[in-house]
């Protein structure tokens, strides 16, 4: 069957050139007769400030399918970057993650998310995209299969690893309450860090309003059901982020996926109890955090550190907890890590230095503008200089003299945060927040110069794209172009 073109706003939907080839024959025609489809009723996309806003509602059926219909074009690209990054970085085939998805994840998903993940490989197939269930699993878990199973798989098997993964520890978040706020009331904020390649990709706002459970607004990854960076509002007044615990290993074959615990609490928790009962549930310790968590309602904020063997919460109606990759609880540390609290020079504890800092300053006064100011920062603590790299709250390894060894990052990697976002209970209670793409500073990575000086990263140059920052943006639930 011959190809077709795709049509003009196609086009602007897919963005990165040779997509057609993952979007397979007749898309037209077949888009045309889904968008029929009874199940696509309520849904819709728009684009807003580098961001695409996507609202779905319904059954986990229909939320699926509309999250597959309306995001075909991304979810397929985003897959080959997962494919291409997952398949490098660990030495593993294309098989060995398809039947990693297939024989021991599925089975642990709740019925629930079986029936959305399902959903969304329906609305792929409308939009003519080859993608199987397995391929969508394989998506969802691509950091706890690639990061977590494969360490502990090639322990088990005494196998020589193509590739050693590194448990991902990057990200800056906080969240604060009472005296240390201006109003007195919680101020949360995240800037995602991953590489450059997928972080130009993390680009969408999910406007959720499920069959059951709280509406949820979040941030989030083409394909993916949970925010997994990860940072999300429900209308039962919690807020919730994380930053990755660094260094960690451990994983347990019997446990729940995270990426479904996560996306269950976000939907399920009404309470800050709440939200730890259920990531606690048949915990596989796949994607291991320490969760920063909010509750409008009372005031309260907390530290959930979740490791596999340990975890611990902290929490309090008057305080502050900060986030930057570093495990604080002895047992979390010595059980579940090997990660070294005392090097100042590594980015997650010179970070922490760094935010200590901030948090101290500006005690009684943090607030929004603050919140994105603090994400936005380029100071280094260990070098006391005022220059953007892997140590600062502004994570920049492209520009990095000495990468990241704990996060697997070679000088000039690049890799870095790649958005920002911000709530206080105000715009929660609204169901809103603030989000940016690209550096929170406003800074743009450039692909073409970036090769010509680093030319020993033109291996991701088919996949890798020019990551520039937007705005500060408002997004709110139910919002319209």
């Amino acid at each position: 069957m011959k190809r077709r073109e795709f049509n003009s706003n196609l086009l602007k939907l897919a963005g990165a050139g040779g997509l057609a080839a993952w979007l397979g024959n007749d898309l037209i025609g077949r888009s045309d007769a889904a968008m029929r489809d009874p199940r696509l009723k309520g849904a819709y996309r728009f684009s807003r400030d580098r961001w695409i806003y996507i609202h779905m509602q319904g059954t986990p059926s229909e939320v699926g399918f509309q999250h597959g219909h309306l995001l075909a074009p991304e979810i397929a690209d985003a897959f080959k970057a997962v494919e291409f990054t997952n398949l490098r970085g660990t030495g593993k085939s294309r098989d060995f993650f398809r039947r990693a998805a297939r024989e021991m994840l599925w089975s642990k998903v709740d019925a629930e998310y079986q029936e959305e993940l399902e959903g969304i490989q329906q609305g792929l197939a409308s939009r003519g995209v080859r993608m199987d269930l397995d391929d969508v699993i394989w998506l969802n878990a691509m950091e706890e299969l690639a990061d977590y199973y494969v360490p502990w798989y090639d322990a088990r098997h005494k196998s020589t690893p193509g590739k050693r993964p590194v448990s991902p520890g990057n990200c800056s978040a906080f969240v604060a309450t009472s005296s240390y706020t201006k109003d007195g009331q919680i101020v949360i904020a995240h800037s995602c860090w991953t590489s450059y390649l997928h972080g130009e990709r993390w680009n969408i706002i999910f406007d959720i309003a499920p069959q059951h459970g709280h509406r949820i607004l979040m941030d989030g990854f083409p394909g993916v059901i949970t925010s997994d960076d990860d940072f999300g509002i429900n209308e039962a007044g919690l807020m919730i982020t994380e930053t990755t615990i660094t260094q960690f290993h451990g994983w347990n074959p019997d446990g729940k996926p995270e990426f479904v615990r996560s996306r269950k609490a976000m939907q399920y928790a009404s309470s800050i109890d709440e939200y730890v009962h259920i990531m606690l549930d048949a915990n596989n310790g796949g994607y291991a955090n320490d969760w920063l968590l909010g509750d409008r309602k009372t005031g309260e904020i907390a530290q959930f550190e979740l490791g596999l063997k340990a975890w611990r919460v902290w929490r309090t109606k008057d305080g502050c907890y900060v986030g930057s990759n570093f495990a604080r609880d002895p047992r979390v540390l010595a059980e579940d890590t090997t990660f070294d609290p005392h090097d100042l020079s590594s980015s997650p504890n010179a970070r922490r230095v760094r935010w200590e800092q901030l948090v101290k300053q500006y005690k009684g006064q943090i607030d929004l503008q603050l919140a994105r100011r603090f994400l936005a920062d380029h100071y280094d603590t260990y070098e006391k200089s005022v220059r953007p790299d892997t140590r600062t709250l502004c994570g920049h390894g492209d520009v990095s003299r000495h990468g990241e060894r704990i996060f697997g990052w070679k000088p000039y990697d690049p890799a870095g945060s790649v958005t920002g976002k911000a709530t206080d209970s105000r715009m929660t209670a609204a169901m809103s927040f603030y989000a940016r793409r690209g550096h929170p500073c406003g800074e743009n990575f450039v692909v073409a110069p970036f090769l010509k000086a680093h030319p020993e990263y033109a291996w991701q140059s088919p996949l890798l794209h020019d990551m520039i920052a937007g705005p500060w943006t408002v997004f709110k639930s139910g919002e319209r172009a």
